[in-house]
């Protein structure tokens, strides 16, 4: 009898024992898969069979029933983490479990640059492969209601930065994670300007930034031509800055700034109205920002380009016509 129980105990914990070895041969076993990376989503509150069913959708060859099993087994069906993974080589059921538990999601990058305008911001957007394109069908003034933005026009209003961002997420996402970072920086310099500044809001601090970002060929030239506008400001005199005219002309401008497209009335137009344009007209960026709310120390209210990125700075109109003459004309006084 004893001998019996014996066997019978050695046949259950031999039995115990291949069930064992053959479940964790199974779950370390590499999975098949389709050819090429293989890509899948886990949504927000999935659980361990849903994830399970979602990844063999994607073309990976897992038993929804041994991941949710496993999952369980090891208290980690509660800990998977919801976005966007890439599996480029086959791997096996354990380090899917642990890829999704560590939220080691799939990230694609968008580079949005400085001094772009809203139109290249939205065809850079539009053209992603990786977003799920949720505002393509929306207008300008659609998208800011849509991220929660109190303005109307959305020129200059997304920070110039690199962002990262989950497989197929929605591109409104994007925008509002570039509109708040624009309003973070801008409420950080907007404390940090200098006093006396004609500025009154600082959208009007955001519109300046923006000219700056054009208007500026080499970096060091920053709160220089900051300076130049502010005490254009200041004397009531018109800005004069080519770039908001080009502006204005939008796609009426061919590539060739000409006499009568300065004469051209549009409410961008600096030589033709005063003070600052209605809004910005391109990103700026954070050096722009600071430039434009701590320019530089110095009465010059004019500056010509020379050619070489850089910018000749003069005090008089007398001093730029012949700054003028000299980098525009090429002639020498």
């Amino acid at each position: 009898m004893i001998r019996t129980i014996f066997k019978l105990l050695l046949v259950a914990v031999l039995g115990c024992a291949i069930a064992a070895g053959g479940a964790y041969w199974l779950a370390h076993k590499p999975l098949a898969m389709t050819d090429g990376p293989v890509d899948f989503t886990i949504e927000r509150g999935s659980g361990a069979r849903a994830a399970a069913n979602a990844i063999r959708a994607a073309g990976i060859d897992l038993d929804p029933r041994l991941f949710s099993w496993i999952a369980r087994l090891s208290g980690k069906a509660r800990q998977l983490k919801a976005g966007s993974y890439e599996i480029a080589e086959p791997l096996s059921t354990m380090q899917l479990l642990a890829k999704l538990t560590a939220g080691d999601v799939s990230l694609r990058e968008l580079r949005l640059i400085e001094g772009w305008t809203f139109v290249q911001v939205r065809a850079a957007i539009d053209a992603h492969p990786d977003l799920a394109h949720d505002s393509r069908d929306m207008s300008g003034a659609e998208i800011l209601a849509a991220i929660g933005a109190a303005e109307a026009h959305p020129e200059g209003l997304f920070f110039p930065d690199t962002y990262l961002f989950d497989l197929r997420s929605s591109d409104l996402d994007l925008y509002r994670r570039a509109y708040r970072e624009m309003q973070q920086r801008l409420a950080v310099a907007w404390q940090q300007r200098a006093e006396g500044l004609p500025l009154e809001t600082p959208y009007q601090a955001l519109i300046l930034a923006s000219i700056v970002e054009k208007e500026t060929g080499r970096a060091e030239e920053r709160e220089m031509i900051a300076a130049v506008f502010v005490n254009r400001l200041k004397r009531g005199m018109r800005l004069q800055t080519d770039p908001t005219v080009i502006y204005g002309l939008g796609d009426a401008f061919d590539g060739n700034l000409r006499r009568r497209d300065l004469e051209r009335d549009t409410p961008y137009n600096s030589y033709t109205r005063a003070g600052l344009p209605p809004t910005p007209i391109a990103m700026p960026g954070a050096a722009s920002l600071a430039a434009a709310l701590r320019p530089a120390d110095t009465r010059h209210l004019y500056f010509v380009a020379r050619g070489d990125g850089s910018s000749e700075f003069s005090h008089t109109l007398r001093e730029h016509n012949r700054a003028v003459t000299r980098y525009q004309l090429g002639r020498r006084n």
